[in-house]
């Protein structure tokens, strides 16, 4: 499973309109565009779930963000996860 489905059945395990869940990433080959081997993760959910996505002082969105570093480090990547605005 890649990090992006993992993070997309996570988020919509956290959420109440799951279907509304849309994750991109953006993956950094080159040292032109950002670190090699790095992945920008972007999570956009409906404007009700931010807070159960972002959590209380941020703690659920750093522990979905070190589950994901944790998993990408045997791959020898830098993930970055960010929620979006609507």
């Amino acid at each position: 499973m890649a990090l992006t489905e993992a993070v997309e059945r996570m988020v919509k395990m956290l959420v109440k309109n799951p279907e509304e869940v849309v994750v991109k990433a953006a993956a950094f080959d080159s040292e032109v565009e950002g670190e090699p081997g790095q992945i920008d993760i972007s999570l956009q959910v409906h404007p009700d779930d931010r807070g159960r996505v972002i959590g209380r002082r941020g703690k659920t969105i750093n522990a979905l963000r070190t589950v994901v570093k944790a998993a990408a480090v045997k791959d020898q990547r830098r993930v970055n996860i960010e929620v979006l605005d609507n």
